[in-house]
């Protein structure tokens, strides 16, 4: 009898190694794909059997735990650093010596001291946790892996930590809109009446809104405000410091005159603190920051014999120009911005740009001068349609120094062509207002008509027709490019743009009167020797000791300080405050208002002394202090001592005025 047997079943599946065959009957397994088998290399576990096996196993997985929390805090090591590279610190490292110093001392404690409060402030700036991946290296599986974790991190403003420019166009707009109905409300009662209700509804909703939302605002931005000025107040500190540690290790920066030194520290605060802000945003250290700005202050110095080196002629001139009015001022504690202090007074005085990038900014202001002047030529081609055309236009010009002080002011001491183009046009907008306006008149012209009535007689009448006449009147103001420094400059930028314009740059070669016939010259001090008796005058006498301690400085519009320089009436109210009186900065209107009138044959010295015309304005437009013998001292251009008895300013006189 024959053996019955199953049937074979052979199904297919996949695996690891590749495709299978199982025989159901049999349970072999052949292997039908053509890939290699994967080949196991993990280490078979045995079991843990002995109690050497045991702890030999524990003391791996304590191994193994070690390293992934010293990968860990690797990571952590470097993720704390870079937040550090981020916001370097601003407290400065100092030597034992540094702190050893007694001239140091006090620079180092208010550093400290603001260092303090900048870490303070910074502590109380809110954070939030944010869920973050990163990449770390497991020594104990040996390959990486991402793992996730919670940073905390600083919340972010809400809001404006400083004033938003984009506003002042809606300022502007709603304020020349209220000036427009200002200029004929006064021809109704009710259009008076109802702006003024305006004016009061606009500011009453507006503190009403505005002050709940400021008040809001204002508390919520409060910890980033306390940051802001607490690090403003720490680069100041740390920048003190670093001028301090400057005038320690160079006694030629020391014995300097006071613009000098001023306008070092200025030099020194600016850099560093661009060097600080310049590291947080490219991740470097504070100590790298703090090295680069005290190298410059102490590179200042180096620069200005590179300078020497090239203009070598011109700064032997000046120097001997300085010694000559040292010579002159003799004892004189206070120097005037034209001596400067040997050949740093000529670096802090000098332009420092190239030539041809001067020469190209000139050219580019004179170009768009010229294509305004072509303008008006052709006006009338370029806006065509009008019946008639009046013009008032100021002159076309500019002093080429004013406007390459102003351009190195702005720029520090040295610009490119390139980075002034847009300045350029900013400039020339602010100078030349072109104004167009349409006045219609109505007027009447002569017409004839001709008729023929029935009976075949013709007939002509004659009468006056009325028709709307256009007049384009056409405005042209300068403003004078000289003008513009105070309204565009800080303090600093405006001291910079006077110590230029006090030497033209010691480079009174750079535009030729020839060529350019508005361009500067350089003009020395008329001195006068006030007569002894006059001086016996106490009040007198301190007036004159102050005001000659600027004699020299130039004219710069809006001035009213040393470090400024002056103008007219910047100049009186200067001395007069500062020598007895307490008037405040007066115009010369101010000044004349505050002043009794007296007659050319009461004036005494002490007097002030004022004119009218010299300016496009009215009342008084210039002031000066009569020191008797016919003379002034006044801030010309210079400041300097002139003659009343002139054709100009016996043209110009107004009158005599006595202080109270």
């Amino acid at each position: 009898m024959n053996e019955l047997k199953a049937s074979e079943k052979v199904t297919q599946k996949m695996t690891h190694d590749g495709a299978v065959a199982e025989n159901l009957a049999t349970g072999e397994v052949t292997n039908i794909s053509s890939r290699e088998a994967e080949v196991d290399l993990s280490a078979e576990q045995e079991p843990v059997t002995t109690a050497a096996a045991a702890a030999e196993h524990i003391a791996r997985a304590h191994d193994r735990r070690k390293a992934k929390k010293a990968a860990n805090a690797q990571a952590d090591t470097v993720r704390e650093g870079s937040a550090v590279r981020q916001r370097p610190s601003s407290r400065l490292k100092f030597t034992e010596e540094e702190r050893a110093s007694p001239d140091l001392q006090k620079a180092i404690r208010r550093s400290d001291r603001a260092a303090d409060k900048l870490d303070a402030a910074k502590e109380a700036i809110p954070t939030k946790k944010v869920l973050k991946t990163e990449r770390i290296f497991d020594e104990a599986a040996g390959k990486g892996k991402t793992r996730l974790r919670f940073e905390d991190v600083e919340k972010k403003p809400n809001g404006h930590l400083r004033h938003n420019p984009l506003s002042r166009p809606v300022q502007e707009l709603k304020a020349t809109a209220h000036g427009e109905v200002r200029k004929v409300e006064h021809e109704n009662v009710g259009v008076e009446a109802g702006h003024k209700g305006e004016e009061l509804v606009e500011r009453g909703a507006a503190r009403a809104v505005g002050g709940v939302r400021t008040a809001v605002r204002e508390h919520r931005m409060k910890p980033w405000r306390d940051a802001v000025k607490a690090e403003n107040a720490s680069i100041k500190a740390n920048a003190e410091f670093l001028y301090q540690k400057a005038l320690h290790d160079d006694p030629a920066l020391a014995a300097s005159n006071p613009v000098s030194r001023f306008l070092q520290k200025k030099r020194i605060q600016r850099n560093y603190a661009k060097e600080i802000r310049q590291a947080e945003k490219t991740a470097k250290k504070t100590a790298a920051a703090t090295k680069s700005a005290a190298q410059k202050a102490k590179d200042a110095f180096k620069e200005t014999f590179v300078y020497v080196k090239n203009h070598s002629r011109v700064v032997l001139l000046i120097i001997g120009i300085g010694a000559c009015v040292g010579l002159l001022f003799g004892g004189m504690s206070s120097c005037s911005i034209m001596g400067g202090s040997g050949v740093s007074g000529v670096f802090m005085t000098s332009y420092l740009s190239e030539d041809a990038d001067m020469l190209a900014a000139e050219a580019a202001y004179a170009d768009l001068e010229a294509k305004l002047q072509d303008e008006l030529d052709n006006y009338e081609t370029y806006y065509p349609g009008y019946d008639e055309y009046r013009f008032d236009l100021d002159e076309i010009g500019h002093d080429p120094y004013v406007l390459i002080s102003i351009l190195s002011a702005l720029h520090e001491g040295v610009f490119t062509i390139g980075e002034v183009q847009s300045e350029l046009q900013t400039l020339f907008d602010r100078q030349y207002t072109l104004t167009q306006t349409v006045t219609v008149e109505v007027r009447y012209r002569t017409e004839t008509d001709t008729w023929t009535d029935e009976d075949g007689n013709t007939h002509t009448d004659t009468y006056e027709v009325p028709y709307d006449y256009y007049i384009c009147n056409v405005t042209l103001e300068n403003f004078d490019l000289s003008h513009l420094p105070v309204y565009m400059m800080d303090e600093e930028q405006l001291s910079l743009y006077a110590a230029y314009m006090s030497t033209l740059g010691n480079r009174p070669d750079l535009f030729g009167g020839g060529e350019y016939p508005n361009a500067s010259t350089l003009q020395e001090p008329t001195y006068y020797d006030i007569p002894p008796e006059a001086l016996e005058d106490e009040t007198f006498a301190a007036m004159i000791a102050e005001a000659e301690k600027y004699l020299g400085y130039p004219y710069v519009w809006g001035g009213s300080s040393p470090s400024t320089s002056f103008d007219c009436s910047g100049f009186v109210s200067w001395v007069i405050n500062h020598s007895g009186w307490n008037v405040g900065r007066l115009g010369a209107q101010g000044l004349y208002n505050i002043c009794t009138p007296v007659s050319s044959s009461q004036a005494k010295p002490g007097d002030l002394i004022f004119f009218k015309g010299t300016y496009d304005t009215p009342g008084v437009s210039h002031v000066g202090i009569y020191v008797g013998g016919g003379m002034m001292i006044h801030c010309g251009s210079p400041i300097s001592y002139t003659s009343i008895n002139t054709n100009y300013w016996q043209a110009h006189y107004f009158s005599f005025g006595r202080l109270p």
